[in-house]
């Protein structure tokens, strides 16, 4: 599979590692910056170019770098199409595909070892959507919100309240 990756200074000398690593597991990674180590860099472009590269390429994912993965992700997200998530743990790489069908993986250089971190993008790309309908229907919720800025009809889901007792 091809696989953008993207970083600031921060997850730099991770992102040869991960390149290296995911040659090793039979990806083809695409290097999206940065290219040389720069204190004084900015995440949001290199995030933005694994993001629309992904969503440009279906079929592809894409994994962004940053120290703590969170700004990352914000602006990953910030690209039409992209369901970027941060991971920390196997579990949250796993349910970030099953449930929310992430096609970007954020990761935080800083917060893990290299090899805690390559585990987690691997158990990323290897892990399928559950393809369940109620997942499938509330990525079709974001999906529409973020193509036409409008919530469900009818608003906010509502329940009855119980009524109070007199």
């Amino acid at each position: 599979m091809r696989v953008f990756v993207g970083t600031d200074h921060a997850g730099l000398e991770f992102k040869e590692h991960l390149k290296q690593a995911l040659t090793a597991a039979g990806h083809e990674p695409v290097d999206c910056g940065a290219f040389e180590y720069d204190a004084q860099d900015d995440y949001p472009p290199f995030c933005f170019e694994v993001g629309e590269r992904t969503v440009a390429e279906p079929g592809t994912l894409g994994v962004v770098i940053g120290g703590s993965g969170n700004g990352e992700q914000i602006a990953a997200n910030k690209v039409p199409g992209v369901r970027a998530a941060l991971v920390w743990n196997t579990s949250t790489a796993q349910l970030a595909r099953q449930h929310n069908d992430a096609n970007v993986v954020s990761i935080g250089a800083r917060q893990h070892s290299d090899e805690e971190a390559t585990a987690l993008v691997l158990e990323f790309l290897q892990t399928p959507f559950s393809e369940d309908e109620r997942h499938v229907r509330r990525i079709g919720l974001i999906s529409d919100y973020e193509r036409d800025r409008h919530r469900p009809a009818g608003g906010l889901p509502t329940r009855t309240p119980p009524r109070a007792s007199s």
